[in-house]
């Protein structure tokens, strides 16, 4: 049995920035076998990739809420970070879990029953921060921090709609992006409701992630826009239930963003010679693309992250190595672009073509083809916490 970790109590409003905090959680759905119910590693033919590549030899930074080195199923993969925040507490303890579970769905090893991540081989840096009017500085911090001390990746599972100022995370990413590191970020929850484009996944230079469903059609809520690049796994993804016994059922763009960070990191370890921008384009051409209408879509971006084609089937061109291969490069426009569609639901009606009804949904959705096989809101320079979804 993993010890049980503590959870702080969901916070009833954001300081300042006129938010509110959406948690939700189920009863236990399972004791302690997760792995059996990781349905996306199957999916993704996982242990066949693991012959190829584990991730080895890659750091990803995970800037979040702290995690968890005593997490049997992350002993030996955290390296020593930083405490972004005011509070004397060490990057590895943990504020809420939510930093400890990107972490694990990355890298984790299943030990005691545990999550097993999609990169077992890769290392954590674990970059915590904690909610409140620090926060708008620490972040960019943590860019930093990240790219001088050899992360390759970042993973941002956060997020907030774009309605202030990001010219000190703008400043970062671009820092990040010219010394050859991955961003990528949720794009949001919002898909179903206001649809608001959120930064960093918003942002210039960095790699939006979307979220699919076992069907791998993209969920109802998933943010929708110009900023999806790619879709991976977000929903029905186990996580340790917050009062320790068992696991429950999760959802969100939060958990798709990891899983689309550990993709990136099976690649590189297997390619160390390539630079960011040819993994990302590698990953880019092989993902699974939409059925119908235009690609890039606004709902999956490029599609279905698929690095065994890249993995097993040797696809995938990476081409120059100093050319980033999204639209939304670092130097290529404003730090605060509009939202996209904002307000509106997706609609019963196809989108430009390109989406389909999902059976008994009465939502429009988008399939991907498999091939061959909570955010944290941002009040503009305001305050900052976890907004994790689950169900």
């Amino acid at each position: 049995m993993r010890a049980k970790r503590q959870w702080l109590a969901p916070l009833l409003a954001v300081l300042f920035s006129g938010g509110t905090l959406s948690v939700g959680m189920t009863s236990p759905a399972f004791a302690d076998d997760a792995r059996s119910h990781q349905w996306y590693l199957d999916v993704m033919q996982a242990e066949s990739m693991w012959k190829v590549s584990t991730g080895q030899g890659v750091t990803v930074a995970v800037i979040d809420s702290g995690v968890d080195s005593s997490a049997a199923d992350l002993r030996g993969k955290v390296l020593q970070g930083e405490n972004l925040s005011d509070s004397k507490a060490g990057e590895v303890s943990d504020r809420d879990g939510h930093g400890t579970e990107m972490a694990e769905l990355i890298a984790g090893s299943a030990a005691a029953g545990g999550i097993q991540g999609l990169a077992p081989g890769s290392k954590i840096l674990p970059l915590r921060y904690d909610s409140g009017a620090t926060a708008a500085s620490a972040i960019p911090r943590g860019i930093r921090y990240a790219v001088d001390h050899g992360a390759r990746i970042i993973n941002m599972s956060f997020g907030s709609p774009v309605d202030g100022e990001y010219q000190a995370m703008q400043s970062a990413i671009n820092y990040a992006d010219e010394k050859g590191a991955l961003l990528f970020a949720s794009t949001g929850n919002t898909g179903d409701k206001a649809n608001l484009a959120e930064a960093p996944a918003s942002l210039p230079g960095v790699v939006g992630i979307g979220a699919v469903d076992k069907s791998l059609t993209v969920t109802k809520w998933s943010t929708y826009g110009p900023q999806v690049a790619l879709t991976a796994p977000g929903d029905d993804i186990p996580m340790w239930c917050p009062d320790g016994g068992g696991y429950c059922s999760s959802w969100g763009t939060s958990q798709a963003t990891a899983l689309a960070s550990a993709s990136a990191a099976l690649v590189w370890s297997a390619h160390p010679d390539w630079t960011g921008n040819q993994v990302l384009r590698a990953l880019i051409e092989t993902a699974g693309r939409p059925t119908e209408g235009k690609v890039p879509s606004e709902y999956v971006g490029y599609g279905f992250v698929r690095p065994r084609m890249v993995l097993l089937e040797h696809q995938g061109d990476p081409g120059a190595a100093n050319v980033y291969p999204l639209p939304n490069g670092p130097a290529s426009g404003s730090p605060s672009p509009a939202p996209s569609k904002a307000g509106q639901a997706v609609s019963s009606a196809p989108q430009h073509g390109e989406a389909a009804a999902a059976a008994g949904s009465g939502n429009t959705t988008l399939w991907v083809l498999l091939g061959l096989g909570a955010a944290v809101v941002v009040g503009g320079v305001a305050a900052f916490v976890v907004r994790r979804r689950a169900a």
